[in-house]
Order: C-alpha cells, then sequence, then structure tokens
C-alpha cells in the first residue's frame, strides 16, 4: 500500500532545503511547528493542503456489492485524505472478515480500493473422531456452510475443539484443518483428529500438611488417582475447574475440622511428556485449631428474641470451631423466622477471629429486610407435563410473600413427583426491587416403566412378571398401571389408577382391580382371589399425609393333595373378606425414588369384619432413615413391625405373616419363621411354611457410589446387614392328623435371625436391574437359605 502525495519530488526537495537553511539561520529547534523529527512527507503535509477526495474506485470484488464496500469506508467524496483514515479504512475492512487482502490508496483525487474475497464455505467435515459425534463437535463451532471463511474463525474452531477433548481428558488431541479449494470461489473444510488417549492423573500430592495425611485429603477432593481397576470412573482425567473445585472442598473440610486459617497456597498440574498423565501438587498451609468463642444474637425483629433463638444454635461456645455449624445455623434461624410470619429477614453472621487465644467470636445480627412479593412463576422445559401439574406442587403462588424455606419445600415436593431428572428454581429480579420472579427449570425423565422380571430356582422353576405403569399419564401427573406374573406358582393380573389432586383438591383417590392365582408352594395351600379396593390420602400438613382404604376380596383355599397337616387343611374353604384400613405416614425424604437424607414413618391399620366372614385387625408399623455420609455414600437404618390379631378365632394361614427374601436377604421367599414338622422325618426341610401372626424386621445398608462413570450409567454397591424373625402361630404345637400322624411346629422363636451380603443395581436402559449375593450367619435348622437373587426390568 502507498499514500501519494501528488507534489513533484524536485518541488518537495526544494521545500525541504529552504526550510532546513532557515532552521539553521535562527538555531531553533522549531519553525512554525516544524521540528527535526518530522519527515519530508509530514512537512509537506502540513504546509500543503491535503488533497480532497472526488472519486472512488473499488477493484478485486467478484460476490460483494460496491456499495457494501463503500459503507465501511471512513473516507469518502468530499472528504480530506489523510494516511491516518487511510490505515483506519484498511483495518476496518479487514475485520469485517469478508477479505483476505486489502489495499486502500489513491490516484490524484481518486480513493483506490482494491481487495481479495475470501471464499465462502462450503462443507464442514470432521474425519478421526470416534469419541466424539459430529453433531457434538458441530454444535461447538462457530463456522457453518454458506458463510464466509476465515482463517482466524478457523483458529478459534479448532481451539474449541480442542477444549471439548481436554474438557474429556484427552490432552494428547491434534487437530489439523485441511482446506480443500472448490470451483468459484468455495472451500470444503476438514477438521482432521487424532483423539489420541485419556491425559489421567497419575498422582496427587499434598505440601505442608502434618495434621490430615495425604490418604486421607485425597479422600476429600473430587479428582482421584487413576486406577486399573477403577475402569469406570471420571474423576481420574484432570479437569482445571475440578481442580478448583477441588481447593474449595479442602478449605470447607478444614474449617469444617476447626482450621479456620487454613489455605490452599498453591495448586499445579503437571503433564508428562507423553501427554498420558498428570501430577497434580496442592500446597496448603493448615493454621491453628479454633474453638467457639463468644456466641450471641443481635435481633431488631422482638418477635424473634435472642432467647428464643438461642437454642437453635449449632454453634456452642468451647465447641471446636466448624464452618459448617455457621451455615446450619443461619439455615435454622431463617427456617424459624419464616414459620413465625417473617419471610423477609436478613441474618448475617459477624465472624472476629482471636489469633491469640484461637477462638472464633460469633454474633448473628438479625434484621427485618425489605418485603419481596412473587411476581411471575415460570415454568421452562416442560414438554410433556402441563403447567398446573408442577403449579400444584409450588406452596407460593403469584403475590404471595417471598419465602426461601417455602421454595425448598416446593423444590422437593417437585422432585418428588418422579417426573423429572432435574429440578430448579432460580429466583430472578422483577420489574421492581420489591418483586422477584421464580422460574422452574425441569429436565424431564422417562415415567413410563415396562418392567420384566425372570429368575429361576429348583423350588420355584422358572419366574416371569411383566407390567406396564406410567406415573404421568398424558402429563397430567396421573398414574395407571397394568401388571401381569406368570410363574410356577404364582398368576395374577392387576389393575390400578390414581388420580392425585381429585377435583383440584390436594386429594389423591386411586382404585384397584386384580385377580390373582397363587399357589404357595412352600405353605401347602393354593389360593385364588378376586377383588377391589378403593382408597384416598390426603395431607395434614407439609410432612403428614393420612390414607384412607376399602377392600372386598373373595378368596377361595385349596390345601395341598399330599398332606394330611392339620396346621394346612384347616384353612381350606371360601372366604370373603371386607375391611376398612388407615393409615399415617410422615415423609421428609428429599427424593422418592434414591433418597440420600431424611425419614420416613408409616403405620397401617385393616380392620376386617364389617361384612364378609374374616374378623382380624392387622397393624404395621416401618421406619426409614437415610443418612449422607460421605460424598454421595448414604446410610439407611430401617426397622419394621407387623402383627395381626383374631377377633374370632384363630388367623387363618393365608392371613398370616410370611417373610424372607426381600426384607431378609439371604433367605428365600417365606423362608424363615414357623414350620409343621412330621415327627419322625430327618428332613427338616420339607415341613411346610405355616407363617406368623408377628413379625419384626431391621436393616443397616451403605449405598456406595461405583465412580463418577458408574454413577452417570445408574450403576451402585451396597452393603446390608439383614436382622428379623417372624413367630407367634396361634395354634398347639403338636396335632395330630385324621390318619393319626403327629405334626409338629418348628422355629416359631422371636431369636432373630441375620444376614449379611452385598448387592448391585443398574439403572440400565433395559430397566432396573439388581443382584443380591446373602449370607445367612444366623438361622434356626428349619429356615430356608438362599444366597443369589437378581431381577430385571425395563422402562419407557
Amino acid at each position: 500500500m502507498a499514500v501519494r502525495l501528488g507534489f513533484d519530488l524536485l518541488i518537495l526537495k526544494k521545500i525541504k532545503k529552504t526550510l532546513m537553511c532557515i532552521l539553521f539561520l535562527i538555531g531553533q529547534g522549531s519553525f512554525y511547528g516544524i521540528s527535526w523529527s518530522q519527515t519530508p512527507s509530514t512537512i509537506a503535509q502540513e504546509i500543503i493542503p491535503n488533497t480532497i477526495i472526488s472519486n472512488l474506485e473499488v477493484n478485486g470484488n467478484l460476490r460483494i456489492e460496491d456499495s457494501t464496500i463503500e459503507s465501511y469506508l471512513l473516507i469518502n467524496i468530499g472528504d480530506i485524505y489523510t494516511e491516518q483514515l487511510s490505515d483506519a479504512t484498511l483495518k476496518r475492512l479487514y475485520n469485517t472478515g469478508l477479505f483476505s487482502d486489502v489495499d486502500v490508496g489513491r490516484r490524484a483525487e481518486t480513493l483506490v480500493i482494491t481487495v481479495l474475497e475470501n471464499p465462502i464455505l462450503n462443507r464442514i467435515l470432521f474425519e478421526g473422531n470416534k469419541y466424539k459425534d459430529d453433531q457434538e463437535l458441530y454444535e461447538e463451532i462457530q463456522l457453518r456452510p454458506r458463510t464466509v471463511f476465515s482463517r482466524s474463525k478457523v483458529s478459534a474452531d479448532v481451539q474449541r475443539v480442542l477444549e471439548i477433548y481436554r474438557r474429556g481428558g484427552r490432552f494428547a488431541a491434534n487437530i489439523e484443518p485441511k482446506v480443500i479449494q472448490k470451483e468459484q470461489n468455495r472451500v470444503d473444510l476438514v477438521f482432521e483428529i487424532s483423539e489420541g488417549a485419556k491425559s489421567v492423573i497419575g498422582k496427587i500430592n499434598f505440601l505442608g500438611n502434618k495434621v490430615f495425611d495425604n490418604n486421607i485429603l485425597r479422600t476429600k477432593i473430587v479428582s482421584q488417582e487413576s486406577r486399573w481397576w477403577n475402569f469406570l470412573a471420571s474423576e481420574d482425567t484432570y479437569d482445571p475447574d475440578r481442580l478448583n473445585f477441588d481447593q474449595q472442598k479442602l478449605r470447607d473440610f478444614y474449617r469444617e475440622q476447626g482450621y479456620a486459617d487454613f489455605r490452599v497456597t498453591s495448586a499445579v498440574a503437571e503433564l508428562s511428556p507423553n501427554k498420558q498423565f498428570f501430577f497434580i501438587n496442592i500446597s496448603v498451609e493448615e493454621g491453628q485449631l479454633y474453638s467457639f468463642g463468644n456466641v450471641s444474637i443481635e435481633s431488631e425483629i422482638d418477635e424473634l428474641s435472642p432467647e428464643l433463638l438461642t437454642r437453635a444454635l449449632f454453634t456452642v461456645e468451647g465447641d471446636q470451631y466448624d464452618s459448617s455449624a455457621i451455615d446450619n445455623t443461619v439455615d435454622m434461624l431463617t427456617d424459624i423466622a419464616g414459620l413465625r410470619g417473617y419471610a423477609f429477614v436478613d441474618i448475617r453472621p459477624q465472624v472476629k477471629r482471636n489469633r491469640v487465644d484461637r477462638t472464633v467470636d460469633i454474633i448473628y445480627v438479625i434484621n427485618e429486610a425489605p418485603r419481596v412479593y412473587v411476581e411471575e412463576i415460570k415454568i421452562l422445559d416442560n414438554v410433556r407435563t402441563h403447567d398446573r401439574v408442577l403449579r400444584r406442587e409450588m406452596l407460593m403462588v403469584e403475590g404471595d410473600a417471598f419465602n426461601t424455606l417455602k421454595v425448598r419445600r416446593s423444590e422437593i415436593r417437585l422432585g418428588a413427583l418422579q417426573f423429572f431428572k432435574e429440578v430448579e428454581i432460580e429466583q430472578i429480579e422483577g420489574t421492581t426491587a420489591d418483586k422477584t420472579i421464580l422460574e422452574i427449570t425441569v429436565e424431564e425423565q422417562p415415567t413410563g416403566e415396562l418392567s420384566a422380571g425372570l429368575g429361576y430356582s429348583s423350588y420355584e422353576g422358572l419366574m416371569i412378571n411383566f407390567s406396564i405403569a406410567e406415573r404421568n399419564l398424558l402429563g397430567k401427573g396421573q398414574y395407571a398401571r397394568i401388571g401381569a406374573q406368570i410363574s410356577k406358582r404364582r398368576k395374577e393380573i392387576e389393575l390400578g389408577f390414581t388420580e392425585p389432586y381429585f377435583l383440584d383438591r390436594r386429594m389423591a383417590v386411586g382404585a384397584d382391580l386384580f385377580l390373582r392365582d397363587t399357589n404357595f408352594v412352600e405353605s401347602g395351600f393354593r389360593q385364588k382371589s378376586i377383588g377391589t379396593t378403593l382408597r384416598t390420602a390426603f395431607p395434614l400438613t407439609e410432612y403428614i399425609v393420612m390414607q384412607l382404604k376399602y377392600s372386598l376380596i373373595q378368596d377361595n383355599v385349596v390345601t395341598s393333595f399330599f398332606t394330611d397337616s392339620p396346621y394346612i387343611k384347616d384353612s381350606s374353604g371360601d372366604f370373603l373378606t371386607s375391611s376398612v384400613g388407615f393409615g399415617l405416614s410422615y415423609n421428609s425424604l428429599d427424593n422418592p425414588q434414591k433418597p440420600t437424607k431424611g425419614q420416613l414413618i408409616t403405620m397401617n391399620q385393616e380392620i376386617a369384619g364389617a361384612g364378609g366372614n374374616e374378623k382380624f385387625i392387622k397393624t404395621l408399623a416401618k421406619y426409614d432413615l437415610y443418612i449422607p455420609v460421605y460424598k454421595t455414600w448414604v446410610f439407611n437404618v430401617a426397622a419394621e413391625v407387623g402383627h395381626i390379631e383374631g377377633l374370632s378365632g384363630n388367623i387363618r394361614l393365608n392371613r398370616r405373616f410370611f417373610i424372607g427374601n426381600p426384607r431378609m436377604r439371604g433367605f428365600k421367599e417365606a423362608g424363615l419363621g414357623p414350620r409343621e414338622w412330621k415327627a419322625g422325618n430327618t428332613n427338616l426341610f420339607t415341613g411346610y411354611s405355616l407363617g406368623g401372626n408377628t413379625f419384626y424386621n431391621a436393616k443397616a445398608e451403605l449405598f456406595i457410589p461405583l465412580g463418577g462413570g458408574a454413577r452417570d450409567l445408574g450403576i451402585e454397591a451396597s452393603a446390608y446387614v439383614d436382622v428379623g424373625a417372624l413367630f407367634n402361630v396361634d395354634a398347639e404345637d403338636s396335632l395330630t392328623s385324621d390318619t393319626g400322624v403327629v405334626y409338629n411346629v418348628l422355629g416359631n422363636t422371636m431369636k432373630p435371625r441375620v444376614s449379611v451380603g452385598i448387592g448391585f443395581s443398574w439403572a440400565s436402559p433395559f430397566g432396573p436391574f439388581r443382584i443380591d449375593l446373602a449370607k445367612a450367619l444366623r438361622s434356626q435348622p428349619s429356615d430356608e437359605t438362599e444366597f443369589f437373587q437378581f431381577n430385571v426390568g425395563t422402562r419407557f
């Protein structure tokens, strides 16, 4: 590019010579603003008026109109031409991305623009990619077919694709863009990809730690060292964002253990020369151990006095310092304020650290915050589920006072529907300062379930069950199910329907129909049943629900031809059962499908006798507790008891409790409890199970994640201990049959049976799959054990 001054070179030389003479004679550094540092051309421009552009000329453009190019110019007809404007125009044309070369010049009074257009992108192709499909890569890049090709954009897209691979741990990935020239100034762009192997974490080292050793600290962070046996893990790939999160996890851990001064001084990840391993070095300063000093509350709200709130403090003077206790206290105080009608409170803990005596003083300052109201509730990404299904679970509507406690509970209620994989309620600023918008974002998940179970044992033979259920029928939140089971011992068909909000009230109403033909091989009788149940449920409080039901069941019981045991024969006949039932449940579980915290308490009672010829009272109670213990590890403790009492005579065999698998893993179905035994028979396992009027059962189970990769696949393991017993048969210990054979009762004891085992579950694309391997540690001689059990199903 050249800028011509349009003067004769000889004239310029004369002007320069004259100026030099004048400056030399005067002996000054300047004359009319002219200095020695100026060049002849700039001197000439200052002395001689600049040229005014009278014409424009555009060359080299094939697709782009002259007018389009002219719209980017900073010099137009009538403007004075300067080198500065020329340079600025050139840069502006380059920045459009339309041209690969630009020249801006002047010929006399004509501004000359010469361009070389960038080609048009015809196709974008990816080659060599196996772990990332074309669509995923295409969505990441910015270039698109039929747009202007630019090498700068190609370079930017190469970096974007590399970043995808780096986030997946493939730091050895290499991308070579190839440009294929086509006719009519078009090009094909091919990204040739060498994905390389994953760069895993070879070693994680901690420097400066004295209180907790490296092994303990490694368990407190998300990143993991690569192990050959943990092939499902994803946390062993290096991720810079994860390393930042690890630093926060370390800070949280140390401060929860009392080390208020803890800090991470550096966290460095070094890639090995072969790009296969990362070596992470985390340097820390642990500091001193602190305890809580003076803890007090200052409240400007009279109804929230310090005397009232002191009992809610998790921070107690003299206790070891724990940062999480401060957060828990703020949450508790906020909830108490909300329950007392103060939804708008600002609770700020003022923390004062005393490094001399190593104490932390805390003042919880409670102020009444400005009132905020819900302006609008927005629901996003619910493709199938109707808006009203979500809105009716919200504890707030438009116009209500905003309440953080109600927002949290609403989020839990939406998750409890089991319609959504993810639920998030976000607070957004409203149109004014005293208004807020609640934005509910959901990710829907399959709510239909097509399940099938398959099993085999020498005792029961082949077992097949099949059912179709839909928890969100037509997106209205209704539940419908039809199920069937066929096996050597059981044939069953069930129909069920539930409307969770009957007449738009928070009251569930449903009905069930069933037809069953069950051969209780282990108890020597066959029962055919047909019946119906009408039921309703409604909340008494946010956590407590009342259930009511009425059942009408016709049973036909036929005892085995191969036994004359009076324990069995006395239960044959036709029976009509008309019963009413009620139940109470307290449920604070965070997720009904896969709970991680909370508890579930249920109590149910059924009374038969209002019609029919069966009269009894049956009671069941159960307690379930889930506790998060470490990361995604969850501990579950459960206990259950049951009792049935006859109102007019003994309880028939078909009405008693039978327990075994799955209540007691490691035992067969109906594998423990009272069993009849023919006197003189040395084989205790030929006797029939008699069931029992009373049982108890408890378990302790630890759910163990198998790494991020397994978690993504829905694979989980558990280890458990089951304890239980079945007893209290309301019959004599010894009876004689019509043929004179003496039968005795074995195992009618409340002594506990104990089993231990491990289980593996997989939320597979075909549905839930579970395997249990359990060993009975304590049993009675007449109990029947079972080591292996599995089932499988599918969802849609």
